[in-house]
Protein backbone atom coordinates (compact mmCIF):
# COMPACT_ATOMS: atom_id res chain seq x y z
CA UNK A 1 0.00 0.00 0.00
CA UNK A 2 1.31 3.57 -1.44
CA UNK A 3 1.18 6.31 1.17
CA UNK A 4 -1.63 8.09 -1.14
CA UNK A 5 -3.53 5.50 -1.29
CA UNK A 6 -6.79 5.70 1.02
CA UNK A 7 -6.25 9.84 0.93
CA UNK A 8 -8.73 12.40 -0.35
CA UNK A 9 -7.69 14.28 -2.86
CA UNK A 10 -6.63 18.32 -2.36
CA UNK A 11 -9.92 20.42 -3.23
CA UNK A 12 -9.66 22.80 -6.25
CA UNK A 13 -10.76 26.09 -6.32
CA UNK A 14 -14.03 27.18 -8.68
CA UNK A 15 -16.09 30.04 -8.45
CA UNK A 16 -14.55 31.22 -5.15
CA UNK A 17 -15.03 27.92 -3.51
CA UNK A 18 -12.97 24.86 -2.37
CA UNK A 19 -14.51 21.97 -3.92
CA UNK A 20 -13.64 18.21 -4.72
CA UNK A 21 -12.35 17.93 -8.10
CA UNK A 22 -14.15 15.72 -10.64
CA UNK A 23 -11.40 13.21 -10.68
CA UNK A 24 -9.02 11.29 -13.83
CA UNK A 25 -6.16 10.51 -11.23
CA UNK A 26 -4.14 11.41 -8.36
CA UNK A 27 -0.61 12.75 -8.17
CA UNK A 28 1.84 13.63 -5.63
CA UNK A 29 4.86 15.60 -5.17
CA UNK A 30 7.91 14.75 -4.02
CA UNK A 31 11.06 16.22 -1.99
CA UNK A 32 13.87 16.51 -4.73
CA UNK A 33 16.66 17.07 -2.00
CA UNK A 34 15.62 12.69 -1.24
CA UNK A 35 13.86 11.64 -3.99
CA UNK A 36 10.37 10.61 -1.61
CA UNK A 37 7.08 11.67 -2.55
CA UNK A 38 5.40 14.31 -0.14
CA UNK A 39 2.51 13.76 1.91
CA UNK A 40 -0.41 15.23 0.19
CA UNK A 41 -2.55 14.16 -2.81
CA UNK A 42 -3.32 16.03 -5.66
CA UNK A 43 -6.18 15.21 -8.29
CA UNK A 44 -6.25 15.19 -12.16
CA UNK A 45 -8.92 16.86 -13.35
CA UNK A 46 -11.34 16.03 -15.70
CA UNK A 47 -12.88 18.52 -18.68
CA UNK A 48 -15.97 18.70 -16.36
CA UNK A 49 -13.38 21.20 -14.05
CA UNK A 50 -12.33 23.00 -17.21
CA UNK A 51 -15.66 23.45 -18.36
CA UNK A 52 -16.73 25.08 -14.59
CA UNK A 53 -13.84 26.98 -14.37
CA UNK A 54 -14.00 28.69 -17.82
CA UNK A 55 -17.99 29.76 -17.05
CA UNK A 56 -17.27 31.20 -13.91
CA UNK A 57 -13.99 33.24 -15.23
CA UNK A 58 -16.33 34.21 -17.95
CA UNK A 59 -18.73 35.93 -15.33
CA UNK A 60 -15.74 36.75 -13.53
CA UNK A 61 -14.56 38.87 -16.44
CA UNK A 62 -17.73 40.84 -17.42
CA UNK A 63 -18.23 42.05 -13.65
CA UNK A 64 -14.42 43.35 -13.71
CA UNK A 65 -15.08 45.46 -16.39
CA UNK A 66 -17.57 47.25 -14.58
CA UNK A 67 -14.53 48.08 -11.58
CA UNK A 68 -12.04 50.96 -11.54
CA UNK A 69 -8.16 50.39 -12.15
CA UNK A 70 -7.87 51.45 -8.26
CA UNK A 71 -10.29 48.19 -6.98
CA UNK A 72 -7.23 46.09 -8.65
CA UNK A 73 -4.85 48.04 -7.14
CA UNK A 74 -6.36 47.52 -3.66
CA UNK A 75 -6.75 43.45 -4.46
CA UNK A 76 -3.20 42.94 -5.66
CA UNK A 77 -1.53 44.98 -2.92
CA UNK A 78 -4.16 42.90 -0.61
CA UNK A 79 -2.61 39.91 -2.20
CA UNK A 80 1.15 41.04 -2.03
CA UNK A 81 0.37 41.60 2.12
CA UNK A 82 -1.12 38.52 3.09
CA UNK A 83 2.02 36.96 0.82
CA UNK A 84 4.48 38.26 3.76
CA UNK A 85 2.16 37.09 6.49
CA UNK A 86 2.28 33.30 5.85
CA UNK A 87 6.24 33.82 4.74
CA UNK A 88 7.17 30.88 7.03
CA UNK A 89 4.24 28.72 5.80
CA UNK A 90 4.78 29.53 1.90
CA UNK A 91 8.78 29.20 2.46
CA UNK A 92 8.71 25.72 4.15
CA UNK A 93 6.37 24.07 1.57
CA UNK A 94 7.79 25.61 -1.30
CA UNK A 95 11.23 24.36 0.26
CA UNK A 96 10.26 20.72 0.71
CA UNK A 97 8.62 20.43 -2.66
CA UNK A 98 11.82 22.32 -5.28
CA UNK A 99 14.75 21.57 -2.68
CA UNK A 100 15.17 25.25 -3.31
CA UNK A 101 17.41 27.05 -0.37
CA UNK A 102 14.95 28.31 2.02
CA UNK A 103 17.56 31.24 2.69
CA UNK A 104 18.32 33.20 1.22
CA UNK A 105 16.57 32.01 -2.18
CA UNK A 106 13.03 31.97 -1.17
CA UNK A 107 12.46 33.94 1.51
CA UNK A 108 15.18 36.78 0.93
CA UNK A 109 15.15 36.87 -2.74
CA UNK A 110 12.38 35.03 -4.58
CA UNK A 111 9.24 36.19 -2.09
CA UNK A 112 10.16 39.71 -2.19
CA UNK A 113 10.63 39.83 -5.52
CA UNK A 114 6.87 38.58 -5.88
CA UNK A 115 5.54 40.82 -3.54
CA UNK A 116 7.65 43.65 -5.62
CA UNK A 117 5.83 42.88 -8.55
CA UNK A 118 2.10 42.37 -7.20
CA UNK A 119 2.57 46.22 -5.86
CA UNK A 120 4.34 47.33 -9.06
CA UNK A 121 1.03 45.69 -10.98
CA UNK A 122 -1.29 46.86 -8.22
CA UNK A 123 0.23 50.66 -9.38
CA UNK A 124 0.27 50.32 -13.29
CA UNK A 125 -3.75 49.25 -12.78
CA UNK A 126 -5.04 52.01 -10.56
CA UNK A 127 -3.05 54.61 -12.74
CA UNK A 128 -4.17 53.59 -16.08
CA UNK A 129 -0.89 54.60 -18.36
CA UNK A 130 -0.56 51.42 -19.65
CA UNK A 131 -3.66 51.38 -21.43
CA UNK A 132 -1.59 54.14 -24.15
CA UNK A 133 -5.13 56.13 -24.30
CA UNK A 134 -5.20 57.48 -27.73
CA UNK A 135 -7.47 60.56 -28.16
CA UNK A 136 -7.65 62.25 -31.81
CA UNK A 137 -10.26 65.13 -31.35
CA UNK A 138 -10.45 66.04 -35.04
CA UNK A 139 -11.34 62.77 -36.00
CA UNK A 140 -13.50 62.40 -33.41
CA UNK A 141 -11.83 59.13 -32.43
CA UNK A 142 -10.58 57.35 -29.04
CA UNK A 143 -8.79 54.39 -28.53
CA UNK A 144 -7.02 52.23 -25.72
CA UNK A 145 -6.38 48.83 -24.09
CA UNK A 146 -8.61 47.06 -22.51
CA UNK A 147 -8.92 43.53 -20.85
CA UNK A 148 -8.89 40.62 -23.34
CA UNK A 149 -10.78 37.80 -20.99
CA UNK A 150 -9.75 35.19 -18.80
CA UNK A 151 -6.36 34.07 -18.91
CA UNK A 152 -4.83 31.07 -18.14
CA UNK A 153 -1.69 31.00 -16.67
CA UNK A 154 0.63 27.56 -16.87
CA UNK A 155 3.32 28.21 -14.37
CA UNK A 156 7.32 26.46 -14.18
CA UNK A 157 8.66 24.25 -11.97
CA UNK A 158 11.62 26.75 -11.24
CA UNK A 159 9.82 29.71 -9.55
CA UNK A 160 7.60 28.72 -7.22
CA UNK A 161 7.20 32.05 -6.11
CA UNK A 162 8.16 34.91 -9.15
CA UNK A 163 6.55 33.06 -11.87
CA UNK A 164 3.69 30.92 -10.50
CA UNK A 165 0.96 30.17 -11.86
CA UNK A 166 -1.14 31.60 -8.51
CA UNK A 167 1.62 34.59 -7.67
CA UNK A 168 4.15 35.57 -10.11
CA UNK A 169 4.78 37.71 -12.91
CA UNK A 170 2.13 36.50 -15.31
CA UNK A 171 -0.87 36.23 -12.47
CA UNK A 172 -0.11 39.83 -12.01
CA UNK A 173 -0.21 41.32 -14.75
CA UNK A 174 -3.49 39.87 -16.32
CA UNK A 175 -5.05 40.90 -13.05
CA UNK A 176 -3.92 44.07 -13.37
CA UNK A 177 -5.37 44.48 -17.05
CA UNK A 178 -8.46 43.60 -15.81
CA UNK A 179 -8.67 39.67 -16.34
CA UNK A 180 -9.72 37.04 -14.12
CA UNK A 181 -6.93 34.33 -13.81
CA UNK A 182 -7.68 30.44 -14.26
CA UNK A 183 -4.12 28.85 -12.92
CA UNK A 184 -2.47 25.76 -13.99
CA UNK A 185 -0.47 24.65 -11.34
CA UNK A 186 3.04 22.89 -12.20
CA UNK A 187 2.96 19.43 -10.81
CA UNK A 188 6.79 19.89 -8.80
CA UNK A 189 4.98 21.98 -6.23
CA UNK A 190 0.84 21.50 -5.97
CA UNK A 191 1.38 22.61 -2.52
CA UNK A 192 3.09 25.90 -2.73
CA UNK A 193 0.84 26.88 -5.40
CA UNK A 194 -2.36 25.97 -3.45
CA UNK A 195 -1.07 28.16 -0.33
CA UNK A 196 -0.46 30.73 -2.97
CA UNK A 197 -4.12 30.90 -4.63
CA UNK A 198 -5.98 30.88 -0.92
CA UNK A 199 -4.03 33.77 -0.17
CA UNK A 200 -5.33 35.25 -3.62
CA UNK A 201 -8.88 33.94 -2.63
CA UNK A 202 -8.92 35.05 0.68
CA UNK A 203 -8.07 39.09 -0.64
CA UNK A 204 -10.67 38.82 -3.09
CA UNK A 205 -12.85 38.23 0.02
CA UNK A 206 -11.56 40.81 1.72
CA UNK A 207 -11.48 43.39 -1.06
CA UNK A 208 -15.11 42.27 -2.84
CA UNK A 209 -13.66 40.93 -6.21
CA UNK A 210 -15.90 38.99 -8.22
CA UNK A 211 -15.92 35.23 -7.34
CA UNK A 212 -13.95 33.04 -9.53
CA UNK A 213 -11.26 35.87 -10.17
CA UNK A 214 -8.86 33.68 -9.03
CA UNK A 215 -9.43 29.87 -9.82
CA UNK A 216 -6.70 26.88 -9.43
CA UNK A 217 -6.74 23.72 -11.32
CA UNK A 218 -3.90 21.45 -10.51
CA UNK A 219 -2.97 19.16 -13.07
CA UNK A 220 -4.44 18.49 -16.56
CA UNK A 221 -4.54 15.60 -19.33
CA UNK A 222 -2.51 16.62 -22.32
CA UNK A 223 -5.26 16.88 -24.37
CA UNK A 224 -7.33 18.75 -21.78
CA UNK A 225 -4.97 21.12 -21.85
CA UNK A 226 -4.53 21.83 -25.79
CA UNK A 227 -8.61 21.83 -25.28
CA UNK A 228 -8.55 24.63 -22.59
CA UNK A 229 -6.23 26.91 -24.52
CA UNK A 230 -8.37 26.66 -27.78
CA UNK A 231 -11.91 27.61 -25.59
CA UNK A 232 -13.86 30.18 -27.32
CA UNK A 233 -14.48 31.70 -23.34
CA UNK A 234 -10.86 32.05 -22.51
CA UNK A 235 -8.97 35.23 -23.37
CA UNK A 236 -5.29 34.32 -23.71
CA UNK A 237 -2.60 32.05 -21.96
CA UNK A 238 0.43 32.81 -20.66
CA UNK A 239 3.43 29.30 -20.95
CA UNK A 240 6.59 28.89 -19.26
CA UNK A 241 8.18 25.43 -19.85
CA UNK A 242 9.54 22.93 -21.87
CA UNK A 243 9.73 23.45 -25.70
CA UNK A 244 7.70 20.06 -26.52
CA UNK A 245 4.72 21.09 -24.21
CA UNK A 246 4.30 24.45 -24.87
CA UNK A 247 4.49 24.14 -28.57
CA UNK A 248 1.70 21.41 -28.27
CA UNK A 249 -0.20 24.40 -26.61
CA UNK A 250 0.82 27.02 -29.29
CA UNK A 251 -0.65 24.33 -32.06
CA UNK A 252 -3.74 24.12 -30.53
CA UNK A 253 -4.22 27.96 -29.49
CA UNK A 254 -2.77 29.13 -32.99
CA UNK A 255 -5.99 26.80 -34.66
CA UNK A 256 -8.30 28.40 -32.46
CA UNK A 257 -7.16 31.92 -33.21
CA UNK A 258 -6.11 32.34 -29.30
CA UNK A 259 -3.34 34.47 -28.06
CA UNK A 260 -0.75 32.30 -26.30
CA UNK A 261 2.87 33.86 -24.52
CA UNK A 262 5.25 31.34 -24.77
CA UNK A 263 8.36 30.89 -22.65
CA UNK A 264 10.75 27.96 -23.87
CA UNK A 265 14.47 27.34 -23.96
CA UNK A 266 17.27 29.50 -24.17
CA UNK A 267 20.94 28.62 -24.13
CA UNK A 268 22.00 32.33 -23.54
CA UNK A 269 25.31 33.08 -25.61
CA UNK A 270 28.09 34.74 -23.73
CA UNK A 271 30.97 35.85 -26.05
CA UNK A 272 34.57 36.46 -24.44
CA UNK A 273 36.71 38.43 -26.76
CA UNK A 274 40.48 38.02 -26.62
CA UNK A 275 41.30 41.46 -25.38
CA UNK A 276 39.36 40.90 -22.05
CA UNK A 277 40.21 37.21 -21.58
CA UNK A 278 43.55 37.88 -21.72
CA UNK A 279 43.77 40.48 -18.76
CA UNK A 280 40.52 39.26 -16.85
CA UNK A 281 40.49 35.33 -17.43
CA UNK A 282 40.56 34.59 -13.67
CA UNK A 283 37.64 37.08 -12.64
CA UNK A 284 35.84 36.18 -15.58
CA UNK A 285 36.13 32.29 -14.40
CA UNK A 286 34.98 33.32 -11.33
CA UNK A 287 32.00 34.93 -12.45
CA UNK A 288 31.17 32.62 -14.81
CA UNK A 289 31.19 29.60 -12.82
CA UNK A 290 29.28 31.79 -9.89
CA UNK A 291 26.34 32.71 -12.65
CA UNK A 292 25.82 29.10 -14.40
CA UNK A 293 26.33 26.90 -10.79
CA UNK A 294 23.41 29.36 -9.32
CA UNK A 295 20.20 27.64 -8.21
CA UNK A 296 22.17 24.30 -9.58
CA UNK A 297 21.51 26.31 -13.07
CA UNK A 298 18.09 26.04 -13.03
CA UNK A 299 17.40 29.82 -14.36
CA UNK A 300 16.04 30.51 -18.01
CA UNK A 301 18.68 32.53 -18.45
CA UNK A 302 21.68 30.78 -17.33
CA UNK A 303 24.64 31.11 -19.46
CA UNK A 304 24.70 27.86 -21.30
CA UNK A 305 27.14 28.82 -24.10
CA UNK A 306 30.47 30.17 -24.11
CA UNK A 307 32.46 31.75 -27.19
CA UNK A 308 35.61 31.93 -27.29
CA UNK A 309 38.65 32.29 -29.85
CA UNK A 310 41.46 29.85 -29.45
CA UNK A 311 44.56 30.99 -27.39
CA UNK A 312 46.92 30.49 -24.00
CA UNK A 313 43.87 32.36 -22.49
CA UNK A 314 41.38 30.22 -23.53
CA UNK A 315 42.74 27.35 -22.50
CA UNK A 316 43.37 29.15 -19.29
CA UNK A 317 40.04 30.22 -18.63
CA UNK A 318 38.15 26.67 -19.29
CA UNK A 319 40.72 24.59 -17.27
CA UNK A 320 40.43 27.45 -14.40
CA UNK A 321 36.33 27.10 -14.80
CA UNK A 322 36.47 22.96 -15.11
CA UNK A 323 38.56 23.38 -11.36
CA UNK A 324 35.78 25.44 -10.36
CA UNK A 325 33.14 23.24 -11.35
CA UNK A 326 34.81 20.05 -10.21
CA UNK A 327 35.52 21.42 -6.59
CA UNK A 328 31.72 23.22 -6.07
CA UNK A 329 29.59 20.19 -4.40
CA UNK A 330 26.80 19.84 -7.26
CA UNK A 331 23.04 21.15 -5.85
CA UNK A 332 19.83 19.51 -6.04
CA UNK A 333 17.75 19.42 -9.34
CA UNK A 334 13.93 20.19 -9.18
CA UNK A 335 12.81 17.17 -9.97
CA UNK A 336 13.44 13.22 -11.36
CA UNK A 337 12.06 14.87 -14.86
CA UNK A 338 14.97 17.42 -14.46
CA UNK A 339 17.51 15.00 -13.34
CA UNK A 340 16.93 12.38 -16.60
CA UNK A 341 16.27 15.89 -19.36
CA UNK A 342 19.35 17.21 -17.92
CA UNK A 343 21.43 13.73 -18.70
CA UNK A 344 19.92 13.11 -21.57
CA UNK A 345 21.11 16.77 -22.93
CA UNK A 346 24.53 15.60 -22.09
CA UNK A 347 24.61 12.46 -23.37
CA UNK A 348 23.36 14.60 -26.38
CA UNK A 349 26.04 17.41 -26.82
CA UNK A 350 28.62 14.56 -26.16
CA UNK A 351 27.15 12.32 -28.98
CA UNK A 352 27.60 15.27 -31.13
CA UNK A 353 31.25 15.59 -30.68
CA UNK A 354 31.82 17.75 -27.69
CA UNK A 355 34.73 16.81 -24.93
CA UNK A 356 34.00 16.39 -20.91
CA UNK A 357 36.62 18.53 -19.41
CA UNK A 358 35.02 18.18 -15.93
CA UNK A 359 34.97 15.02 -13.86
CA UNK A 360 31.94 12.92 -14.30
CA UNK A 361 31.79 11.07 -10.84
CA UNK A 362 28.26 10.71 -9.52
CA UNK A 363 27.15 13.17 -7.09
CA UNK A 364 26.98 12.82 -3.21
CA UNK A 365 23.98 12.55 -1.33
CA UNK A 366 20.74 11.77 -2.11
CA UNK A 367 17.67 12.92 -4.00
CA UNK A 368 18.63 14.71 -8.06
CA UNK A 369 21.42 15.53 -8.65
CA UNK A 370 24.13 15.24 -11.62
CA UNK A 371 27.86 16.69 -11.72
CA UNK A 372 28.45 20.11 -12.32
CA UNK A 373 29.23 19.49 -16.52
CA UNK A 374 31.35 21.24 -18.31
CA UNK A 375 31.87 20.40 -22.21
CA UNK A 376 33.94 21.63 -25.22
CA UNK A 377 33.81 21.75 -28.78
CA UNK A 378 35.93 23.33 -31.35
CA UNK A 379 33.83 25.68 -34.05
CA UNK A 380 34.35 24.07 -36.66
CA UNK A 381 32.54 20.76 -35.08
CA UNK A 382 29.95 23.01 -33.91
CA UNK A 383 29.04 24.52 -37.74
CA UNK A 384 28.65 21.23 -38.86
CA UNK A 385 25.62 20.70 -36.73
CA UNK A 386 24.77 23.70 -34.78
CA UNK A 387 21.19 22.62 -34.00
CA UNK A 388 22.14 19.99 -31.89
CA UNK A 389 25.36 22.13 -30.48
CA UNK A 390 22.53 24.41 -29.44
CA UNK A 391 20.88 21.41 -27.54
CA UNK A 392 19.14 23.16 -23.71
CA UNK A 393 20.98 21.37 -20.93
CA UNK A 394 18.87 22.62 -18.16
CA UNK A 395 20.80 22.63 -14.92
CA UNK A 396 24.12 22.74 -13.53
CA UNK A 397 25.55 22.26 -17.26
CA UNK A 398 27.77 24.21 -20.31
CA UNK A 399 29.46 24.07 -23.21
CA UNK A 400 32.32 26.03 -24.24
CA UNK A 401 32.60 26.48 -28.01
CA UNK A 402 36.40 27.59 -29.12
CA UNK A 403 36.31 29.57 -32.50
CA UNK A 404 39.63 29.61 -34.70
CA UNK A 405 39.01 32.90 -35.10
CA UNK A 406 36.90 36.20 -34.74
CA UNK A 407 35.70 35.15 -38.23
CA UNK A 408 34.70 31.60 -37.82
CA UNK A 409 33.17 33.06 -34.04
CA UNK A 410 30.86 35.50 -36.23
CA UNK A 411 30.00 32.02 -38.39
CA UNK A 412 29.22 30.91 -35.55
CA UNK A 413 26.90 33.96 -34.05
CA UNK A 414 25.02 33.29 -37.16
CA UNK A 415 23.65 30.25 -36.71
CA UNK A 416 22.40 30.71 -33.08
CA UNK A 417 18.58 30.35 -32.37
CA UNK A 418 17.11 33.00 -30.65
CA UNK A 419 17.81 33.95 -26.91
CA UNK A 420 16.30 35.39 -24.23
CA UNK A 421 20.20 37.14 -23.68
CA UNK A 422 23.41 37.56 -25.05
CA UNK A 423 26.46 38.73 -23.46
CA UNK A 424 29.43 39.82 -24.49
CA UNK A 425 32.67 40.28 -22.40
CA UNK A 426 35.17 42.78 -23.87
CA UNK A 427 38.44 44.64 -22.80
CA UNK A 428 37.22 48.16 -21.08
CA UNK A 429 40.31 50.09 -22.20
CA UNK A 430 39.31 49.48 -26.05
CA UNK A 431 41.50 46.59 -27.03
CA UNK A 432 38.10 44.50 -28.35
CA UNK A 433 35.89 47.71 -29.72
CA UNK A 434 36.23 46.71 -33.07
CA UNK A 435 35.39 42.94 -32.01
CA UNK A 436 32.95 43.61 -30.20
CA UNK A 437 30.86 46.18 -32.80
CA UNK A 438 30.97 43.30 -35.36
CA UNK A 439 30.32 40.37 -32.33
CA UNK A 440 27.36 43.14 -31.18
CA UNK A 441 25.73 43.46 -34.48
CA UNK A 442 25.32 39.62 -35.36
CA UNK A 443 24.29 39.19 -31.76
CA UNK A 444 21.83 41.72 -31.12
CA UNK A 445 18.92 40.39 -33.70
CA UNK A 446 19.26 36.44 -31.51
CA UNK A 447 18.74 38.44 -28.24
CA UNK A 448 15.69 40.16 -26.26
CA UNK A 449 18.31 41.17 -23.83
CA UNK A 450 21.98 42.31 -24.86
CA UNK A 451 24.79 42.48 -21.77
CA UNK A 452 28.24 44.04 -22.18
CA UNK A 453 30.62 42.59 -18.75
CA UNK A 454 27.73 40.97 -17.24
CA UNK A 455 26.35 37.91 -16.38
CA UNK A 456 22.92 37.18 -17.72
CA UNK A 457 21.04 35.26 -15.03
CA UNK A 458 19.50 38.26 -12.80
CA UNK A 459 16.27 39.29 -14.15
CA UNK A 460 15.21 42.71 -12.37
CA UNK A 461 11.81 43.69 -12.09
CA UNK A 462 12.23 46.95 -13.97
CA UNK A 463 9.79 48.77 -16.41
CA UNK A 464 13.00 48.33 -19.37
CA UNK A 465 13.46 44.81 -18.60
CA UNK A 466 12.96 42.14 -21.90
CA UNK A 467 12.24 38.87 -20.62
CA UNK A 468 11.39 37.94 -24.13
CA UNK A 469 13.14 37.14 -27.16
CA UNK A 470 13.10 35.45 -30.93
CA UNK A 471 11.58 31.98 -31.21
CA UNK A 472 12.46 29.63 -29.24
CA UNK A 473 13.01 31.68 -26.45
CA UNK A 474 9.62 32.55 -26.26
CA UNK A 475 6.24 32.43 -28.86
CA UNK A 476 6.88 36.01 -29.81
CA UNK A 477 9.50 38.58 -29.83
CA UNK A 478 7.48 41.79 -29.60
CA UNK A 479 6.77 41.14 -25.80
CA UNK A 480 8.12 40.44 -22.38
CA UNK A 481 6.91 38.37 -18.72
CA UNK A 482 9.07 40.96 -16.46
CA UNK A 483 8.13 44.75 -16.56
CA UNK A 484 5.83 46.31 -15.78
CA UNK A 485 3.71 47.91 -17.86
CA UNK A 486 4.81 46.15 -20.85
CA UNK A 487 3.96 42.57 -19.68
CA UNK A 488 0.11 43.72 -19.19
CA UNK A 489 -0.33 44.32 -22.51
CA UNK A 490 0.02 40.90 -24.19
CA UNK A 491 -3.19 40.41 -21.64
CA UNK A 492 -5.37 43.37 -23.58
CA UNK A 493 -7.37 44.34 -26.45
CA UNK A 494 -6.98 47.29 -28.85
CA UNK A 495 -10.78 49.03 -28.50
CA UNK A 496 -11.70 52.02 -31.18
CA UNK A 497 -14.27 54.22 -30.24
CA UNK A 498 -15.70 56.08 -33.30
CA UNK A 499 -17.62 59.04 -32.70
CA UNK A 500 -19.09 57.83 -29.62
CA UNK A 501 -21.27 59.94 -27.40
CA UNK A 502 -19.30 61.33 -24.49
CA UNK A 503 -21.33 59.93 -21.66
CA UNK A 504 -21.28 56.41 -23.51
CA UNK A 505 -17.12 56.30 -23.29
CA UNK A 506 -14.83 54.62 -20.85
CA UNK A 507 -13.87 56.66 -18.21
CA UNK A 508 -10.38 56.68 -19.88
CA UNK A 509 -10.85 58.35 -22.89
CA UNK A 510 -13.51 60.74 -21.65
CA UNK A 511 -12.51 64.38 -21.60
CA UNK A 512 -11.64 64.57 -18.34
CA UNK A 513 -8.55 62.94 -16.92
CA UNK A 514 -9.60 60.22 -14.39
CA UNK A 515 -7.25 61.19 -11.60
CA UNK A 516 -5.30 63.81 -13.16
CA UNK A 517 -2.13 61.06 -13.44
CA UNK A 518 -2.98 59.09 -15.87
CA UNK A 519 -0.45 60.06 -19.39
CA UNK A 520 -3.02 60.12 -22.85
CA UNK A 521 -2.23 60.57 -26.30
CA UNK A 522 -4.54 63.34 -27.09
CA UNK A 523 -3.66 64.80 -30.85
CA UNK A 524 -0.33 63.58 -31.04
CA UNK A 525 1.18 64.86 -27.75
CA UNK A 526 1.44 62.72 -24.53
CA UNK A 527 -0.34 64.57 -21.76
CA UNK A 528 -1.96 64.36 -18.25
CA UNK A 529 -4.36 67.63 -19.16
CA UNK A 530 -7.55 67.14 -19.88
CA UNK A 531 -8.99 66.92 -23.25
CA UNK A 532 -9.28 70.67 -24.66
CA UNK A 533 -12.49 72.34 -24.44
CA UNK A 534 -14.34 72.22 -27.86
CA UNK A 535 -15.31 75.70 -27.44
Amino acid sequence: MTAAQGQTPQPVLIAGRWRPATLRGTFQAENPATGESLPQVFPISTWDDCDAVLDAAGDAARQLLELPGERLGDYLNCVAQRIEHCADELVACAHAETGLPATPRLRDIELPRTTNQLRQAAWAAAEGSWRLATIDTQADMRSWYAPIGPVAVFGPNNFPFAFGSSSGGDFAAALAAGNPVIAKANSSHPGTTQLLAAQAQEAAEETDMPRGIIQLLYRLEHADGQRLVADPRLGATAYTGSRAAGLALKAAADRAGKPIYLELSSVNPVVVLPGVLAARWTEIADEFTASCLLGTGQFCTNPGLVLLVRGSASDRFVAAVAARFDATPPGVLLSRGVQTSLQQSVECLCGAGAERVTRAAVPEGSGYRCPNTLLRVDGARFLADPARFQTEAFGNAALVVVAADLDELCQILKQLEGNLTGCVYSDPAGADDDAYARVARLLRPQVGRLLNDKMPTGVAVSPAMNHGGPYPATGHPGFTAVGIPAALRRFAVLECYDHVHPRRLPRGLSDANPHGSMWRLIDGRWTQDDVPSRG
